[in-house]
């Protein structure tokens, strides 16, 4: 993350009256949050919490966390 992509400078970004620069922040927001979720499903599946834990924590479908984290556990060994 270089120094322009900080959580800080893009939140200032998104409402930037250029489209080009808010919509640029927005990407990168949403990667970010994206990478936040897999290092903290991870963190969690790690520290025993099932999947309905998850889910209950992110407001989300237990069906709908484990389709979207399970597979990549798998691939790369951390879920049986």
């Amino acid at each position: 993350m270089t120094a322009e992509e900080t959580p800080a400078v893009l939140a200032g970004q998104v409402t930037n009256k250029d489209p080009a620069v808010g919509l640029r922040a927005v990407v990168a927001l949403r990667r970010l949050l994206e990478e936040l979720e897999q290092l903290h499903v991870d963190n969690a599946r790690d520290q025993g919490w099932s999947w309905q834990s998850i889910a209950t924590a992110l407001r989300v479908s237990r069906q709908s966390v484990h389709e979207k984290h399970a597979h990549r556990r798998k691939v790369t060994g951390k879920e049986d």
